[in-house]
């Protein structure tokens, strides 16, 4: 029986007054919105869960111990590059599985960029497509997404060990 681990990613952004001006970003997709989400870096809600299901997976620490939001060298950080990141920390003895991901908001809908969410993620995982899942839901009005006061992710990664110890 080979070695699998899991590893489960949850994040949540409140959205940014209109006024900061901030860009809506997921899964590194520019999508058009009123307003962006609030973060130290580009504040890509399914991209940081991704990040800390892969962290998970290995058995390492949480995203924000790489990439602590009281370091000025992450201030608008684009999220991919810290994924690729954290893919370079876990290491060539594991292998990515697969990750599943869902966004969790009423507006924006993401179906038409689950495709291209997919890919970016993938490219920044070194896996193909295929191995990356990207849903969306609702939370049927309940809560502070369903009240439209931020986007919450959450995701899991499976990691198998392909070599070292």
């Amino acid at each position: 029986m080979g070695d699998y681990r899991v590893g489960l990613g949850v994040d949540v952004h409140a959205f940014a007054d209109p006024v900061e001006g901030r860009e809506l970003v997921l899964g590194g997709v520019r999508i058009p919105s009123e307003r962006g989400l609030r973060g130290h870096s580009d504040a890509d809600v399914l991209a940081h869960a991704v990040t800390d299901a892969l962290l998970g997976a290995a058995g390492l620490e949480d995203i924000g111990h790489y990439f602590p939001d009281t370091d000025e060298r992450y201030r608008g950080a684009d999220s991919l590059r810290l994924l690729g990141e954290a893919r370079r920390i876990v290491g060539g003895d594991w292998a990515v599985v697969n990750v599943d991901a869902v966004v969790i908001c009423e507006r924006p809908k993401i179906r038409e960029h689950r495709e291209r969410m997919r890919e970016n993620l993938a490219a920044a995982l070194g896996v193909e497509p295929s191995r990356v899942s990207v849903r969306g839901t609702t939370s049927e009005r309940l809560g502070f997404t369903g009240r439209g006061e931020g986007i919450a992710a959450q995701a899991v990664c499976l990691l198998e060990r392909i070599g070292g110890g």
